[in-house]
């Protein structure tokens, strides 16, 4: 049972959790760099607040870190196999340090849990209440349209915006998983290992253009499936 102040601060809460997140990453990045064992020091320290925060007031079912629903009735995730893959299509590329990489992997990790812990628990759950065509509608696009921070750190234009796009569907995708499945683990388990494994990309036509399209296409269809297929839990 959720507590009264909970309740009552449901939608504070997730709004004052976005801003912690963009604010204490772009400072991050600023200053420390993604690599920086800081940087993943600052995200995992705000994961495990959030995660005392959710055991502190029962609210693991609620965000939806339960169990994984039924591999099978989700075509054992090979959609979400396939996203997982996508930096390592076009070779390996290692042009830092061990510990640079082991700490990018590592904040990435913690990066992956907290953004969707926050859109699709914290954000999704507050507005689903009322509207869950609304929340996944909304929180796929705030979703998206938050990595347009990522200009504020010195991002290209361009990959930035196709960026959003992809990041757009994938989080309509991630929604829909939730929504059907009422877990969020494997929504976080991908989220984190692509974004674990970017350090590794090598950035040519492929990486650049083709992956983009695929990051938009296999959610999407993903979607399609799931929603003619599956009934919610």
């Amino acid at each position: 049972m959720k507590e009264k102040f909970f309740e009552k601060h449901e939608t504070l809460i997730a709004i004052a959790l976005i801003v912690i997140y963009i604010v204490s990453n772009s400072f991050c990045m600023q200053n420390f760099g993604q690599t920086d064992f800081r940087s993943a020091l600052v995200n995992g320290v705000l994961s495990l607040l959030i995660i005392g925060f959710i055991a502190k007031n029962k609210l693991g079912e609620y965000y939806g870190l339960t169990r994984f629903p039924n591999p099978k009735k989700f075509l054992y995730f090979i959609p979400l196999i396939i996203l997982m893959s996508v930096n390592l299509w076009t070779g390996i590329n290692i042009n830092n340090t061990i510990s640079e990489i082991i700490f990018f992997m590592i904040s990435m990790v913690f990066v992956g849990f907290l953004e969707e812990i926050i859109f699709r628990g914290f954000l999704y759950q507050m507005m689903a209440k009322d509207n869950v065509k609304t929340a996944t509608l909304v929180t796929s696009l705030t979703f998206g349209i938050g990595h347009i921070i990522n200009l504020l750190n010195g991002a290209d234009l361009v990959p930035t915006l196709i960026q959003i796009v992809y990041a757009v569907a994938t989080g309509y995708a991630f929604a829909v998983i939730l929504q059907k499945g009422k877990s969020l683990w494997p929504c976080i388990i991908t989220h984190s290992v692509v974004n674990a494994l970017s350090i590794l990309n090598i950035e040519n036509t492929i990486s650049m253009y083709v992956a983009p399209v695929i990051l938009t296409v296999v959610p999407l269809l993903y979607v399609v499936y799931l929603k003619k297929n599956i009934k919610e839990e």
